[in-house]
């Protein structure tokens, strides 16, 4: 019945408003944005978010192929987000697709089983505009934001740096390390054995000293953006369940992501699950924090704030940006 009132009332929205869905597909989780775009107060208003756990990028690392069950999770996950947005009365859906599909050789017939069964289509975009759209997600709709400020948002394919003023981006770079990537390489078992550990950690550090020098201008402001980051600051403001509210703004401090780590180090899955982390997300998030805790150790980064915003917000600004265009030509 709710979805039916909010479809009526989408109806009578002003000729400057229009309901999308922002829709990122990312190597282990796909989130979902539906917002209303307001180009008369120029501003972006949520109305709903989602995030489902679909392993797209199950064995993609070693394969490069998208494995049929994890387009069978894909497909169902897409089928829940549509009929959702059916009831919300969205006018247009927008899906992008992450490392995952930009690692796949099969990514166009994944692409086009998606479309034929939901009739929505993911476009598969570049490390690059990734982290543009990123960058400017994270810090949408936030008041005087200090200048220049970073954005890292660990995936489960790749790691995106970012650093600029609220107008450009000045620096920028996709790095192939990621929760699920680093997992499948390195960690075939939780706890991960010291060897183990320690090839991951030489690994991260070797991908990000070739990438870190342009960000150390930048790294007195950092946000933190996606599912690591919003899971650390769950789990350290010690809540079982997600609370995006309080998450949102959090600030995690380096001592906080050290101590961490070295629980992580030792635990078993069923005692990270214990955590309050899903299953779906539990076997990666080791890895996942190394990355966070190499990235803050090499450049310096002694606390960072956490944004429950990041792609599917910049997608919604791309957009709001088009409409004020459209209104300003009318």
């Amino acid at each position: 019945m709710q979805g039916r009132v909010l479809a009526n009332n989408c109806k009578t929205m002003s000729n400057a408003t229009e309901r999308i869905a922002c829709i990122d597909v990312g190597t282990n989780t796909a989130l979902l944005l539906v917002a209303d775009l307001d180009a008369a107060a120029s501003n972006i208003v949520t109305v709903d978010h989602r995030q489902t756990i679909v392993r797209l990028g199950q064995n993609v690392d070693e394969y490069r192929m998208i494995h049929p069950e994890a387009l069978d999770r894909l497909i169902a996950c897409m089928t829940e987000y549509r009929n959702l947005c059916d009831g919300l009365g969205v006018q247009r859906i927008l899906a992008v697709g992450t490392s995952a599909l930009r690692d796949a050789a099969n990514r166009d017939e994944v692409i086009a089983a998606v479309k034929g069964e939901t009739g929505i289509e993911i476009r598969c975009i570049s490390g690059d505009e990734e982290a543009a759209l990123t960058f400017f997600g994270a810090v949408a709709g936030l008041p005087e934001v200090p200048e220049p400020f970073t954005v890292i948002d660990i995936g489960g394919g790749s790691t995106e740096i970012i650093m600029g003023t609220v107008e450009q981006v000045d620096s920028a770079v996709s790095i192939n390390i990621g929760s699920v990537r680093m997992t499948e390489r390195f960690c075939a078992a939780q706890p991960p054995s010291p060897e183990a550990f320690e090839a991951a950690k030489k690994e991260i550090n070797r991908k990000l000293a070739r990438s870190l020098p342009p960000f150390f201008a930048g790294r007195q402001q950092v946000f933190g953006v996606a599912g690591t980051l919003t899971t650390i600051a769950q789990v350290c403001l010690g809540d079982r369940h997600f609370d995006a509210a309080k998450v949102q703004g959090y600030r995690l401090e380096y001592d906080a992501v050290h101590e961490l780590l070295d629980r992580l180090r030792a635990m078993k899955l069923n005692e990270i699950v214990a955590l309050g982390i899903p299953e779906g997300r539990a076997d990666v998030f080791t890895m996942g924090v190394l990355i966070l805790h190499q990235f803050m150790r090499m450049l310096g980064v002694g606390s960072l704030t956490v944004s429950i915003q990041g792609l599917r917000y910049g997608v919604a600004q791309q957009e709001l940006q088009k409409l004020l265009m459209l209104r300003n030509r009318t």
